[in-house]
């Protein structure tokens, strides 16, 4: 017999395990784009305890509309050996660039986080950090509609050892920081494709203890150009972050 109760209990219980493993992290992503399902990919791979909180319905960041809704990505050379990792197609185009298809892209990037260990919360957004001896040491969750609603009811907190800001264009993890003037962030600079790709690896970093950036949110913390429609930055950055923290936890 079918129960729409059973059916009930199936989700809850499943759901809240893996929610109460995620209490205590290695590593905390906050931001299911891109740079983030990378990061966590390569973490999780490497024997990493990792979570990405997403406060939208769906994952994959901008990645999914391409450039104006043509949903074609482009990926340097530099970049290509983590198309080859993924196993995502690719054609190339001229000039050491390549074009990728935005859907496969962003859902092979998810499958192979998945099945490397990486844990998916959506629709539960980070409204604040945990702060312990001037090191960040967690995320303060809470569900998205309640945040939206603009509800007065309390979050939850998660542990972390490091916690990664993948929220792209507004840095919005780094943001609590600044709030409280421990950091600055100046917010990202118009688009030059060639620079920003350059800075968003560069600038991937350990921006105050327990609390790195990848992304766009890299290069918001800096100040540095955005690039568009072309991810490879996205992906160096996102494992550039992974290994550098897997040095961290002594699993590198």
């Amino acid at each position: 017999m079918l129960r729409e109760m059973e059916i009930s209990r199936a989700i809850i219980e499943a759901y809240t395990e893996e929610l109460l493993e995620s209490l205590s992290l290695d590593v905390a992503i906050v931001g299911a784009g891109p740079s983030g399902m990378v990061a966590g990919y390569y973490l999780a791979k490497n024997g990493a305890k990792v979570a990405i909180f997403e406060k939208k319905l769906s994952i994959g960041g901008g990645i999914w509309g391409g450039a104006m809704g043509f949903n074609r990505i482009v990926v340097q050379e530099e970049a290509k050996e983590i198309l080859n990792e993924f196993g995502i197609t690719y054609k190339p185009f001229k000039n050491g660039l390549y074009v990728a298809d935005a859907i496969e892209t962003a859902t092979t990037i998810a499958s192979q986080a998945v099945k490397a260990g990486v844990r998916f919360f959506n629709m539960i957004e980070v409204e604040d950090l945990v702060l312990k001896d001037d090191r960040v040491a967690g995320v303060v969750i809470n569900w998205t509609p309640i945040l939206m609603t603009g509800l007065h009811v309390d979050p939850l907190t998660v542990e972390a050892k490091f916690v990664i800001d993948s929220t792209g264009h507004g840095a919005q993890i780094s943001q609590h920081l600044v709030k409280r003037g421990l950091i600055e962030v100046p917010g990202e600079g118009p688009m030059w494709a060639e620079k920003g790709e350059e800075l968003t690896v560069k600038h991937t970093r350990e921006i105050f203890p327990g609390l790195y950036v990848t992304g766009m949110a890299a290069n918001a913390i800096s100040g540095a150009p955005r690039m568009g429609p072309i991810f490879g930055g996205m992906f160096l950055s996102g494992r550039k972050a992974a290994f550098e923290i897997l040095e961290k936890l002594g699993r590198g």
